[in-house]
């Protein structure tokens, strides 16, 4: 039998909150959290080692209203007050992306190898970063956990290693008073990897949402949509989201 997902009364219990309560000064991190798959197991991880702030950044992507959704959901979720979401609007100005031109279509071809899609946003990483350093700044948090990954990704170019490590050294110098730190938990692990991760550490991944262009129900098609179902898959366990097409016809 598959294991279920989490029931989301589990993090409402008075005595969790009571017991988590020494850590919360000592572990306040901010959580860049779009309301996908992996900023939602990051949000678990950082729900479980303390005091979670979370970050969400609206720039006119397609499914904005569907993401923010998933947004307040996890924050309810969790209980988090401690939320802010912010615009970036210049990335709708700048262009150059299928996630904020609508004259640009989304792929359904599927992932192409050693090319870096249409649905990447041009330097987008960077604003989201910007944001959650000026936030840790102003509310004294030390930690940034984003949810990028490497493997069995698109090939975003703001999803490797080495963007990360260089971004940390720009915040040494560039915030007042330093000891502001991105953390990238998620990075080197697989899309399957993840999805047991979020099973161990109890991640309401039903409250996701992955899809680049359906909102009530994913289209299964985008790239987005196959990697979480591949994912599933190599996980063996289903995905309590629904698709507007059969899984089966999902590679």
């Amino acid at each position: 039998m598959s294991p279920e997902m989490p029931e989301p009364t589990r993090h409402h219990d008075d005595k969790t909150r009571q017991d988590a309560a020494p850590t919360v000064r000592k572990c306040l991190t901010v959580v860049l959290l779009s309301g996908g798959m992996d900023s939602c197991v990051c949000a678990a991880l950082a729900a479980r080692e303390g005091s979670p702030a979370f970050l969400h950044v609206a720039y006119g992507q397609r499914t904005e209203a569907r993401e923010r959704q998933a947004f307040e959901a996890m924050a309810a979720y969790y209980g988090v007050e401690q939320k802010l979401v912010v615009q970036a609007a210049a990335l709708t100005q700048i262009g150059g992306s299928a996630l904020t031109d609508s004259r640009l279509a989304v792929p359904e071809s599927g992932i192409q190898e050693q090319t870096i899609p249409i649905t990447y946003v041009p330097f987008r990483n960077a604003h989201f970063l910007a944001a959650a350093v000026s936030w840790a700044e102003v509310i004294g948090a030390k930690r940034i956990l984003i949810g990028a990954v490497e493997q069995d990704s698109s090939g975003y170019p703001d999803c490797r290693p080495r963007y990360y490590e260089v971004f940390n050294q720009l915040i040494a110098v560039g915030t007042k008073a330093g000891g502001i730190v991105i953390e990238t938990p998620l990075i080197r692990l697989s899309k399957a990897e993840i999805v047991r991760l979020g099973l161990e550490v109890q991640a309401p991944l039903q409250l996701s949402w992955s899809c680049y262009q359906g909102s009530e129900r994913a289209c299964g098609r985008c790239d987005s949509c196959r990697l979480r179902l591949q994912a599933f898959a190599q996980a063996g366990v289903p995905d309590p989201i629904p698709y507007a097409v059969p899984i089966s016809v999902v590679p």
